[in-house]
């Protein structure tokens, strides 16, 4: 039971605080609405537990043993993370230019392999949640499904709170604020992989 309340926790605290995933779904939802954000918030929550398990099954190994390969995919996913966060950041409000689409359920679920605190993620919970000597699928199954059932609502509380900022922004300087506040946050977001 202990370890169903630490997972479900660790679970909770890193789907639900800022990154990546949950920034980019906020300001998704603030320029384009809820309703349009839902297929890139089911490619998280079905491409993060995926490649959680893909990775316990052996794909981190080279990252483990090569810590070159590990930093070449961080400054390739911090590289991309800058990309984006300019790109929310000079987004124009609703109804002053064609909204960029969000990322869909592919990108989203590709998006995994470049978001550092998604390595960050996979490499801590691998070895804190895991029993040497117990089969890894299983285990693996195990924390990728609870990370399946806490994403979702973790990415409905940041849509939300994209939409609502919205509606409560309106279509000007106020909405610009936030999403140049979204992007900085989502810089912000790289502090740990730039300190690691």
């Amino acid at each position: 039971m202990e370890y169903a309340l630490t997972l479900i926790g660790f679970a909770l605290a890193t789907s639900g605080t800022p990154g990546p995933n949950v920034l980019m779904v906020a300001a998704a939802s603030a320029q384009v609405g809820f309703r349009r954000v839902i297929p890139h918030m089911l490619g998280i929550t079905i491409g993060f537990p995926a490649m959680f398990v893909v990775v316990a099954l052996g794909l981190g190994v080279p990252f483990a043993e090569y810590p070159s390969l590990h930093r070449a995919m961080q400054f390739l996913g911090g590289g991309w993370l800058l990309w984006l966060a300019w790109k929310i950041a000079t987004a124009p409000p609703p109804g002053e230019a064609k909204p960029t689409a969000p990322l869909g359920f592919l990108g989203a679920a590709a998006f995994q392999w470049v978001n550092p605190k998604a390595w960050m993620i996979v490499l801590a919970a691998l070895p804190a949640f895991t029993t040497p000597g117990l089969p890894m699928l299983a285990q693996a199954l195990v924390i990728a499904l609870v990370f399946a059932l806490v994403s979702m609502p973790c990415l409905l509380v940041w849509a939300w709170l994209g939409q609502t900022a919205r509606q409560l922004l309106g279509d000007g300087a106020r909405l610009r604020a936030f999403n140049w506040t979204m992007a900085l946050l989502l810089v912000l977001s790289l502090l740990p992989m730039i300190s690691g």
